[in-house]
């Protein structure tokens, strides 16, 4: 993983999971803003997919478990287009609140992934 692109998919996730939890509270409905960055999200994350794959042929392989990491990998990748399916099916409040808990939990993920490609021993 590149640590940079993990600081910003974190801050992504974290701030736009932030985001959601307020709107939700506040009573707002799912709307472009908040499928959007869940959809910003997914992108970053579809691209950590790609580098994960050309990360370990361009000399920087994982240090940890690997099943581990992919495990995480495809958990965080599947789990935003679940919470947009869920929004747009049970369109209230508590769907956007549901949005934000789901970008919380990929931020996360996504740190828990760098840790197992750098951190660990294998």
């Amino acid at each position: 993983m590149i640590l940079w692109f993990t600081y910003i998919l974190v801050a992504i996730a974290a701030v736009g999971g932030l985001v959601c939890v307020v709107l939700g509270l506040a009573g707002r409905r799912p709307s472009d803003l908040s499928v959007g960055i869940l959809a910003l999200l997914e992108l970053g994350l579809l691209a950590q997919v790609v580098i994960a794959i050309i990360a370990p042929l361009a000399g920087n392989p994982p240090t940890g478990s690997l099943l581990e990491f992919w495990v995480y990998l495809v958990s965080a990748v599947l789990l935003p287009p679940a919470a947009i399916v869920w929004a747009l099916l049970e369109r209230s409040r508590w769907s956007t609140v549901i949005m934000g808990i789901a970008a919380l939990a990929v931020a996360v993920m996504v740190w828990r992934m760098q840790v197992i490609w750098t951190v660990q021993g294998a």
